[in-house]
């Protein structure tokens, strides 16, 4: 039995205020969190991916087969069954927001459909629910659901439902399926797979994630003036002419060394010597803010997302402070976050010792990282 599912992304947000499926959650985007859970679960063949012109530049560069959607469900919906292979028996159908369908409710609705010829999950509904227009009239609870996705049926009775559906729009599978005389299996819910409407559904879903795992770095790095006057200053990114410049393999920019250590300590990933040592010909007069990036590249493959950098220069020389909004600029860049993460600071060292002698340029660096505890 060849079972499909597709994730439909194509929805326009207008109650959320944006599109919610591109919405990061965690470490990724919302409509992520579903796909992955449908593409590793043993009942499922494949994945449709369906987006809206709005997104689906987007998607397909995470998904290249992402197919481009209607404008309407239905519309979608009936892309998606147009989509998959020609050996599809079952197809399952699921909204982007909802990314915390379990693999349990994934197979209880694969199994509903293999017995009815088509299922879908729905929880019963707890709330008063009063219908009003010609008055107000109370709708009794135990005869009402709240439907959830995913919905699903054998293929041949989608393409017949779909068939017959070109004159009328329903809002869901069932609604489609049931014009066919047919009635569809129910299967028990799951609270956590609520839909995300508004943006308050995005701080609860955040808190399903659990807590956060935070991690702090401590980065030094020391570098004294080079006696080549032809050697040019590198701090923080950025060159200082008439200022002599710092010995080392690299440009020898001590703040964005001390940084890179920071970022590669607190995730335990080693320290800049390893994934640069000074004994590898490749780094010679390289610039250090490509040493910075893979650090961050490095940090993020582990999950993990920089929240702070604090770096503190010690020298006499040059003045700093002038330059430290395009350090910070500049450091942000190559980490890939706002500016307003990172902090740049000096101070001398009142003539104490080699550094306030004027020998050379020392600085330390603090940096916060953290990330989600994965779900279960």
């Amino acid at each position: 039995m060849k079972c499909y599912a597709a994730i439909l992304a194509a929805g326009g947000g207008t109650r959320f205020g944006a599109d919610k499926t591109q919405a990061l959650l965690g470490d990724k985007p919302v409509w992520r969190w579903s796909f992955d859970a449908y593409a590793g679960h043993p009942d499922i063949d494949g994945v449709v991916l369906v987006g809206s012109a709005s997104n689906i530049d987007a998607l397909r560069a995470a998904h290249p087969a992402a197919v481009l959607g209607g404008h309407t469900r239905q519309q979608s919906s009936r892309i998606a069954l147009e989509s998959i292979p020609s050996d599809a028996e079952v197809l399952l159908i699921h909204d982007a927001a909802r990314p915390f369908v379990s693999a349990k409710l994934i197979s209880d609705v694969v199994q509903g459909v293999l017995r009815a010829g088509a299922a879908a999950a729905a929880m019963p509904v707890t709330d008063t629910i009063k219908q009003i227009g010609d008055g107000v009239h109370d709708l009794a609870r135990s005869n009402l659901i709240a439907m959830q996705t995913p919905q699903g049926a054998r293929v041949e009775l989608l393409r017949r439902a779909h068939a017959l559906a070109r004159d009328f729009e329903t809002t869901d599978e069932l609604g489609l399926i049931e014009r066919l005389g047919i009635q569809p299996e129910i299967v028990a819910g799951d609270a956590k797979n609520f839909k995300i409407t508004l943006p308050d559904d995005l701080l609860r879903a955040e808190a399903l994630l659990g807590p956060r795992e935070v991690r702090t770095g401590l980065g030094y790095d020391v570098h004294r003036f080079s006696a080549d006057s032809n050697v040019p200053l590198y701090l923080g990114g950025l060159r200082f002419d008439g200022e002599p410049g710092l010995e080392g393999h690299s440009d020898a920019d001590a703040l964005l060394h001390a940084a890179t250590d920071a970022l590669l300590g607190a995730a335990a990933l080693g320290d800049i010597g390893v994934h640069f040592p000074n004994t590898d010909p490749r780094w010679r007069g390289e610039r250090s803010s490509v040493f910075l990036h893979h650090a961050a590249s490095l940090v993020a493959a582990e999950g993990w997302t920089v929240e702070n950098l604090d770096v503190s220069v010690i020298a006499e020389r040059p003045k700093i402070m002038p330059r430290a909004q395009e350090m910070r600029e500049e450091i942000a860049q190559a980490l890939g976050i706002d500016s307003k993460r990172v902090s740049v600071k000096a101070t001398t060292n009142e003539g104490l010792g080699s550094i306030g002698r004027g020998e050379g340029i020392a600085a330390f660096a603090i940096a916060t990282l953290a990330r989600r505890t994965r779900r279960a």
